[in-house]
């Protein structure tokens, strides 16, 4: 003899023989983190950058006839770009001392070779 089909389970309903999985909420947690991490590193980052190209403009619209002038404002450029860069690394938990420094006198010598052409 053939068995009787079992009624199909409603979807909708609570199946005790398969219970939902337990969610893991340090796995959760350290997601989010990690999307504030780099969310407040790019805000950082972008926000001093916007200084610094502010004042890289400065020195190369700069009406002042002492040729020093324009090198300071790309030097306290370039210190403001070493600052967002070291920030970023802060803000990851990694030491700010690295060669990821270099990266923040970019803008600073593109500034002295544009105040100068």
């Amino acid at each position: 003899m053939t068995e009787p089909e079992q009624p199909r389970r409603r979807r909708h309903l609570i199946d005790p023989d398969a219970p939902r999985p337990v969610r893991d909420r340090a796995a959760e947690d350290k997601n989010l983190t990690r999307v504030q991490r780099w969310v407040m590193s790019a805000l950082v980052v972008t926000t001093i950058f916007h200084l610094v190209m502010g004042l890289i403009l400065a020195a190369v619209f700069l009406e002042d006839p002492r040729p020093g002038a324009r090198v300071g404002l790309c030097l306290i450029a370039g210190a403001f770009g070493v600052i967002a860069v070291a920030l970023a690394r802060m803000i990851h938990g990694r030491r700010p001392v690295s060669s990821w420094l270099l990266l923040g006198l970019v803008p600073s010598a593109i500034g002295i070779v544009l105040a100068y052409r």
